[in-house]
C-alpha cells in the first residue's frame, strides 16, 4: 500500500490571518483537500492562533471524511481539544509555545512518565497517537515503551541533505524505520517534504504510513492549483 497523504492547511490559516476576515477559507481548505484526493487534513492549532484558531479546530471537525490529524504539545488546553474533537490521530510535538515551527522530536528517555501518562489518556478516548521525533535509535525504542502507536520522522535534516548526498540523506532513516518496525511502531513523517524529495523518502522507506505536508504543497499549489498539486504529490507516494 501507498502511504497516505495528509495536507496541513496551517498555511492557510496564516495568509487568511494576515488580511482579517475569512478570505481564505481553512474550511473550504479542507473540504477541498479531501475533495482533491488528500487522505487526511493535519491542523497544528497552536496557543498564540497565529494560524489554526480554536474555532477552526471545531469548524473544520465534522468536515472530515478522510482522517483528522491534531498536532501540538500535549497541555490540559489540548487535551480537551482533542476530548471534544476526537481526531483520527494525536500528533504529539515537544513544542514550547513561541517556536517558529516543529524542529525537535521527543526526548522520550525524559520525558517517559509524562508521555505514558498522556498516552494512555487518549488511548481511553480512542485516539491513535504519534510522537514527533528524529531518528535516534534510543528514543525510537521509547516511544514504544511509552505506548505510541507511531512515531513522525522530522524530516528536516534529510530535506536539507537531500541535495547534496540523497544516499546519505536517507541513511539514517533507513535504519531507525527498521527499529520502529522491529518495535511495533508504524511510520509517519513530515517537515520540508517536497515535490523534489518526496519520492525517494518514500521509495527508501518501505513501510511508511504517512506524510504531513503543509508548506511546501501550499507554496506550490500557488502556481500549480491545489487539485493539480495534491494530485503530484500522491503520485510520488505510489
Amino acid at each position: 500500500m501507498s502511504a497516505k497523504l495528509s495536507v496541513n492547511i496551517n498555511k492557510i490559516a496564516t495568509l487568511r490571518n494576515a488580511r482579517g476576515g475569512n478570505t481564505p477559507s481553512v474550511t473550504e481548505a479542507a473540504k477541498n483537500c479531501q475533495l482533491f484526493g488528500a487522505d487526511g487534513i493535519t491542523i497544528h492549532p497552536r496557543p498564540d492562533e497565529r494560524h489554526i484558531t480554536l474555532k477552526d479546530v471545531y469548524d473544520i471537525a465534522p468536515l472530515i471524511t478522510t482522517e483528522y490529524n491534531i498536532e501540538g504539545y500535549p497541555d490540559e488546553r489540548f487535551m480537551k481539544i482533542i476530548a471534544d474533537v476526537k481526531p483520527t490521530q494525536a500528533t504529539l510535538v515537544p513544542d514550547p509555545p513561541d517556536v517558529l515551527t516543529s524542529e525537535n522530536g521527543w526526548d522520550t528517555v525524559k520525558n517517559y512518565d509524562f508521555l505514558v501518562e498522556v498516552i494512555q489518556r487518549l488511548h481511553s478516548m480512542g485516539i491513535r497517537t504519534s510522537l514527533f521525533i528524529e531518528t535516534d535509535a534510543k528514543m525510537i525504542e521509547n516511544a514504544a515503551k511509552v505506548g505510541a502507536d507511531r512515531i513522525e520522522f522530522y524530516t528536516g535534516p534529510y530535506a536539507h541533505n537531500y541535495s547534496k548526498d540523497k544516499a546519505a540523506a536517507i541513511a539514517p532513516y533507513k535504519e531507525s524505520a527498521a527499529i520502529a518496525t522491529k518495535n511495533g511502531l508504524g511510520i509517519n513523517a513530515g517537515h520540508d517534504l517536497s515535490l523534489e524529495n518526496l519520492e525517494f523518502f518514500a521509495d527508501e522507506i518501505t513501510d511508511l504510513l504517512e506524510v504531513s505536508i503543509g508548506h511546501a504543497l501550499i507554496s506550490d499549489a500557488i502556481y500549480l492549483g491545489l487539485e493539480n498539486t495534491i494530485n503530484m504529490y500522491k503520485k510520488l507516494l505510489l
